[in-house]
């Protein structure tokens, strides 16, 4: 029963960490917490994966989503209860403020095309990589690229070349 070993480990943090945290940043607020949690989860594996780069997307994305159904609980019930108490605070005016419009727009596509353009652009995935991350074909993630492409193009009021890139 092999193991992963350091010498992989530090290939695979050096190599993805970054990208996965901005992966994961698509669904929850601690993206950093996930993609450790899923480092160690990568670690006690008694048979590592065969295809490990994947399994790491597969694995951070289950672990984002569920920070995300957590932390949309945690609000929820902290709502309630700051409705039953006085206001302490006044909020700020946040109005300056303007996100980069390029999360703007990645955040106003769909979340199969907005993390299919992440894995891909950020993460340097394959198709069949992304394809088996997500759970879908390679052809499906090409589509939700191309999609995505096109749509986050348009957001932004960038001309489309002819076609992306097939690699």
């Amino acid at each position: 029963m092999a193991s992963v070993g350091p010498e992989l480990l530090e290939r695979l943090t050096t190599e993805h960490a970054a990208a996965l945290v901005l992966y994961a940043r698509q669904w929850c607020g601690t993206p950093e917490d996930v993609v450790q949690e899923a480092f160690l989860k990568l670690v006690v594996q008694k048979r590592p994966p065969d295809n490990p780069v994947p399994w790491l997307y597969r694995v951070v994305r289950n672990g984002a989503l569920a920070a995300n159904r957590a932390e949309r609980r945690r609000r929820h019930h902290e709502t309630k209860a700051a409705a039953r108490t006085p206001v302490w605070f006044v909020n700020a005016d946040l109005a300056g403020l303007d996100a980069e419009a390029t999360t703007a727009a990645l955040r106003a596509l769909p979340p199969e095309q907005s993390e299919v353009l992440v894995a891909r652009i950020w993460g340097g995935l394959t198709y069949e990589q992304i394809g088996e991350a997500v759970g879908c074909s390679a052809a499906t993630a090409y589509r939700a690229y191309v999609a995505g492409l096109s749509a986050l193009r348009e957001k932004m009021g960038v001309s489309c070349p002819d076609r992306p890139t097939t690699n």
